[in-house]
C-alpha cells in the first residue's frame, strides 16, 4: 500500500494539538494515549503494559533487564506482556519535541480476532521470543493508526468507528514481523503463556516471598523451565522482575504518597532496611532519601 503522503506529519500535528504541554494524556479512546516531551529527559523508570506505540517525532531508548532498544521516527514498539522498563527521551527540543501514541493490547480481542481469522500457529511451539520488540511500521499499519488518531476530532464517531480500527490494527500487528509475540503470549499452550501468567501473578503480589518452586507449580511449569523461559521473554530472572517491581512502587510511595524510606521498603515487601537502600541505590543511582530529595528539587525547579 502506497501513502500519497507522510503519515508521521498528520500523526504529529494531530498529537501536537491534544497534548499541549509535556506529558501523557488520556483521549475519549478508551486505551489510547498521547505523549509529549518537549526536553530530553534523565533515565525514568515505570512499567509498560501490553501496547502498541509509535514515534512520530524525536527519539527515545528503553531498557529491560539486560536489552537496550534505541527507536524514532515511523518506528513502533511492541510489549507483549507486563514488562518493568527504564526509558530516556532523547534528540528533542522545544521545537520538535517527542510526540508518541500508544494503544492498549486488549487480551481477550485478541483471542476474539484470533477465534475468527487465519495465523499460522507455529509460533506457539517455538522458543519464547522476547516480550518486547522494535519495527518499523508498515504502511497498512500507519494508515489504521492515523484513521484512529483522526477520530479525535470526530468524537460522534468514537464509539462506532475505534473498536474497528483497533481490531485492524490488532490484524496488521499479528500478521507482521512481531505477530508471533502475540500469538506466543496468547494462546494457552504455550510456554509464554505460562510466563505471562507468571508475571501477573508477580505484578498481583510482588510484596510477598518469592518462593519459585510455588510459582512454577501455580503455572504448570517445572523450576529450571520457568527460568529459562521467564529469562527468555523478560530478559530478566524472576527475582529480578520482582526487585523491579519493588523498587518501582517504593520509589512511588516515596514521592506520590510521602512514605519515609523504612515504610517504604517495609510496604513492598523489605524486611531488612540496609538490603532495600543498597538494591534501590544499585538502579536509580543513589540511596533513597537523596534520590526522592533530587526528584523533588527537580519538581519543583520545573515549576
Amino acid at each position: 500500500m502506497t501513502l500519497p503522503f507522510n503519515p508521521n506529519q498528520e500523526l504529529a500535528s494531530i498529537i501536537a494539538r491534544f497534548a499541549t504541554e509535556d506529558g501523557e494524556y488520556r483521549t475519549p479512546i478508551d486505551g489510547l494515549n498521547l505523549y509529549r516531551q518537549s526536553a530530553a529527559t534523565v533515565w525514568q523508570h515505570g512499567a509498560y503494559r501490553p501496547c502498541y506505540a509509535i514515534v512520530v517525532q524525536g527519539r527515545k531508548t528503553l531498557t529491560v533487564g539486560a536489552d537496550t532498544y534505541h527507536y524514532g521516527v515511523g518506528e513502533y514498539i511492541l510489549t507483549a506482556l507486563d514488562l518493568p522498563v527504564s526509558s530516556q527521551v532523547t534528540n528533542v527540543g522545544s521545537d520538535t519535541p517527542y510526540l508518541c501514541f500508544s494503544m492498549a493490547l486488549d487480551g481477550e480481542r485478541l483471542k476474539e480476532l484470533l477465534s475468527r481469522v487465519n495465523v499460522p500457529r507455529q509460533a506457539v511451539t517455538a522458543e519464547p521470543l522476547r516480550g518486547l520488540a522494535v519495527n518499523a511500521a508498515s504502511p497498512e499499519l500507519l494508515d489504521a493508526s492515523l484513521r484512529l488518531l483522526r477520530l479525535l476530532d470526530q468524537p460522534e464517531d468514537i464509539s462506532a468507528m475505534a473498536p474497528l480500527i483497533e481490531q485492524e490494527i490488532l490484524y496488521r500487528l499479528l500478521t507482521g514481523p512481531n505477530g508471533p509475540r502475540l500469538l506466543q503470549v496468547a494462546m494457552a499452550e504455550s510456554q509464554s503463556n505460562r510466563v505471562a501468567r507468571a508475571v501477573a501473578w508477580l505484578r498481583g503480589n510482588f510484596e510477598q516471598p518469592l518462593r519459585i518452586e510455588e510459582l512454577a507449580e501455580r503455572v504448570g511449569m517445572s523450576v529450571s523451565s520457568l527460568h529459562h523461559h521467564f529469562k527468555a521473554v523478560t530478559a530478566m530472572s524472576p527475582m529480578q522482575y520482582q526487585k523491579q517491581l519493588r523498587l518501582h512502587e517504593a520509589r512511588r510511595l516515596m514521592i506520590v504518597e510521602q512514605l519515609d524510606v523504612g515504610s517504604a521498603g517495609h510496604r513492598v515487601g523489605y524486611q531488612s532496611p540496609s538490603q532495600f537502600s543498597r538494591e534501590y541505590s544499585r538502579l536509580y543511582g543513589l540511596p533513597p532519601l537523596k534520590d526522592v530529595e533530587a526528584m523533588r528539587n527537580n519538581a519543583v525547579a520545573a515549576e
